[in-house]
């Protein structure tokens, strides 16, 4: 029946099968269509769960942009060091690693069955050219010294005792602020081996006490004053929350450097130790001392590092 169909009315058929086959070859056109303009993008998409193909290279415009930023941003940093007194621009230290070093005891400064106990060290195992600023106490309490660490944007941690820092907790809450850690120097300053135990927890573990309750972090880093210490000293320090003990490789004054070290000069890792005084007690005032500090880093070939990112 079909074919009989197809037969009496081939006219008609004729001009419908040819509607069809129009039809298809127009839809087959913008398939083809598709696949060449839109399409393209479709096949050149990676399949789903494979890596994409590489950005495309900055063209000039970009690079040019990219460029004068950077020129910018050398520039305000060379403005900064001017204002400050710097001879040289800071340099600026590498992005901190991703896994901290395991930092152990220096050889030396061990206590009987300390194995187990917060390491005392001198110096942070690294390779790069970097060091590492703290200051101890906080009787100084120079508004300055806020205002240039700021702007220069060097990083340093701060070691205070209650005793002298109790008369403007505001002053290192602003340094806190600023990005400061905060860690432990004991209550009063004392010479911890000439304490008992339980005189030691007072002085250790108060101090943790009032940094959480002014600042609201209990410190893991912890100072001894003079960096003297016992077997007690580290036992009480571990068991409310010390985790290391840094010490120092060098000292900075407004106009000397002290060394620890035999050759009298830095090494990658090393840490700075300084304390927070003025005119009183030094030929100088803090930013003397930072200006005094830099010019010797920056003229080695160093940067400042944070501590905290590698401890």
């Amino acid at each position: 029946m079909q074919l009989v169909r197809q037969k009496e009315n081939s006219v008609t058929k004729r001009h419908r099968t040819a509607g069809v086959v129009l039809a298809a070859l127009l839809t087959g056109a913008a398939a083809s269509g598709c696949a060449d303009g839109a399409g393209e993008a479709d096949r050149q998409r990676p399949p789903a769960g494979q890596p994409g193909a590489a950005a495309a290279p900055e063209g000039p415009a970009a690079a040019a942009a990219k460029a004068e930023r950077l020129k910018r941003a050398q520039a305000a940093r060379a403005a900064v060091a001017r204002k400050w007194g710097l001879a040289k621009v800071p340099l600026v230290a590498p992005a901190p690693p991703a896994v901290k070093p395991r930092v152990t005891t220096r050889e030396g400064f061990e206590v009987e069955g300390g194995e187990a106990l917060p390491p005392v060290f001198t110096a942070v195992p690294t390779k790069e050219r970097i060091v590492f600023l703290t200051m101890d106490d906080g009787a100084e309490k120079d508004p300055e010294l806020l205002r240039m660490m700021t702007e220069l944007k060097i990083p340093y941690s701060a070691f205070i005792s209650d005793y002298v820092v109790s008369d403007d907790y505001g002053y290192f809450k602003d340094m806190q602020a600023r990005g400061v850690t905060l860690s432990n120097h004991t209550l009063n300053h004392r010479y911890l081996p000439g304490l008992s135990k339980a005189e030691q927890r007072r002085e250790i573990c108060g101090e943790q006490d009032k940094i959480e309750k002014h600042f609201g972090k209990r410190p893991t880093l912890f100072r001894p004053p003079y960096g003297n210490y016992n077997g007690d000293t580290l036992r009480v320090a571990r068991s409310c929350g010390i985790k290391a003990v840094p010490l120092w490789a060098a000292e900075a004054f407004p106009d000397r450097m002290e060394w620890r070290e035999w050759d009298q000069d830095l090494h990658p890792g090393d840490i700075i130790l300084t304390h927070f005084r003025g005119r009183e007690d030094w030929d100088g005032s803090m930013a003397d001392m930072v200006r005094r500090v830099m010019k010797t880093v920056t003229d080695k070939g160093y940067a400042v590092a944070r501590l905290e990112d590698y401890v």
